[in-house]
């Protein structure tokens, strides 16, 4: 930009036609120089005629900034919609190089923080259905994509690293088991807690071993252990496969004949399914930890008879109720996680709305499983 001593900017506007419009500027044009209403002076002269051309003359310019351009760009805007010409041959280069960048990539809609217009109940309720609608399709085709992978391996054909199952079958596993240990302890000890204070009031406090014993292995031990892992690995997941697509890696991938099912969701689906039902079994243990670290603390029951009561609550028919709904949950995690991580936007924004997404949607599927899968058991008699 040309700096020289600041002369008083001048506007003037000529019409060499009826049509055709003219401003000449002329002193300098930067912050703090230029003339006030300048624009609207301008925007004035544009409505009070039938113009159908803009041109500009910028001979006696001395000095601009980013002043002119915001100028040149104001009056080129309100152009845009009478289909009235703009020519910016008469403005400076470095003007015309600064404008040719700032209308090179179209503004991203939605970007601009102007007040969206209000739209009636029926097509927000539309608009809505057809979210609905479009995510619905989205996930029964991410399964059946998911589905073939996995009858892919199973026939030896699924291309992936052994690598990447051993490290999602670490990542899924040992590198849980601190977090699991402690809210499994934790949910054991509340749950013999509020059995306690209504136990005690019949003299039945020996039965505080059952309720935690019975309550971790059908549904608590399974229930937490996939809440944990969806806010733990889900989110880890629908991360990392979010900051590939938005590396273009997962294109990479395709490019190079690799199917991004086979080769980055596979493992993680592998490693989620198997790695549950024995974190399941170490939250069981730990929640009857738990249970009798309040029973024999609070409740002066031995361990010997914590044990024998809890041996006999528990049967291998409630254990297994447990280990089934584990591997549904972990299912349901890897699946929610990998499915917003792969299908993750191109902007850095876009993983971060895919990992809180991957989460939300995996722990309320979670709660709709485990509703279902309870309603099955009863009907069955299970």
């Amino acid at each position: 930009m040309n700096s020289p001593e600041k002369q008083p900017a001048g506007l003037n506007m000529t019409r060499p036609t009826p049509e055709h419009l003219v401003v000449a500027l002329d002193g300098s044009w930067q912050i703090g120089t230029h003339p006030e209403g300048a624009g609207e002076q301008v925007l004035q002269a544009l409505a009070t005629a039938a113009t159908r051309q803009v041109s500009f003359d910028t001979t006696g310019l001395t000095a601009w900034d980013t002043t002119l351009l915001a100028f040149v760009m104001k009056i080129s805007a309100s152009c845009t919609p009478g289909d009235i010409t703009v020519d910016y041959t008469g403005l400076p280069e470095g003007v015309r190089g600064l404008l040719k960048l700032a209308t090179a990539v179209p503004e991203r809609k939605g970007a601009a923080r102007g007040g969206a217009e209000k739209q009636s109940l029926v097509v927000r309720a539309g608009l809505w259905g057809l979210k609905v609608a479009d995510d619905t399709r989205d996930v029964v085709s991410f399964i059946g994509e998911s589905l073939v992978a996995v009858a892919n391996m199973f026939r030896g054909k699924a291309i992936y690293r052994k690598v990447d199952v051993v490290d999602a079958l670490q990542q899924c596993g040992s590198e849980a088991l601190p977090i699991v240990a402690l809210i499994s302890v934790l949910v054991g000890m509340i749950l013999a807690f509020l059995g306690a204070v209504q136990l005690q009031m019949f003299g039945a406090q020996i039965y505080v071993a059952d309720l935690v014993g019975v309550g971790m292995v059908r549904e608590m031990g399974a229930l937490m252990t996939g809440i944990i892992m969806a806010g733990r690995t889900g989110a880890s997941f629908a991360a990392r496969l979010g900051s590939m697509q938005v590396n273009e890696e997962v294109d990479a991938l395709t490019t190079m004949g690799f199917s991004p099912m086979e080769f980055l969701v596979l493992p993680r689906m592998v490693a989620m399914v198997v790695m549950m039902p024995l974190l399941c079994i170490y939250a069981n243990f730990l929640g009857i930890v738990g249970g009798a670290i309040v029973g024999v603390g609070m409740l002066d029951l031995t361990p010997t008879q914590y044990y024998l009561q809890t041996v006999n609550a528990i049967s291998l028919q409630a254990v297994a109720s447990g280990l089934i709904k584990s591997v549904v949950f972990g299912a349901v995690v890897a699946i929610s996680g990998c499915m917003h991580g792969i299908r993750c936007g191109r902007s850095a924004s876009a993983v971060g709305d895919a990992t809180t997404k991957a989460v939300v949607s995996g722990i309320v599927a979670i709660i709709v499983w485990d509703c279902a899968i309870t309603v099955v058991y009863t009907i069955i008699g299970f």
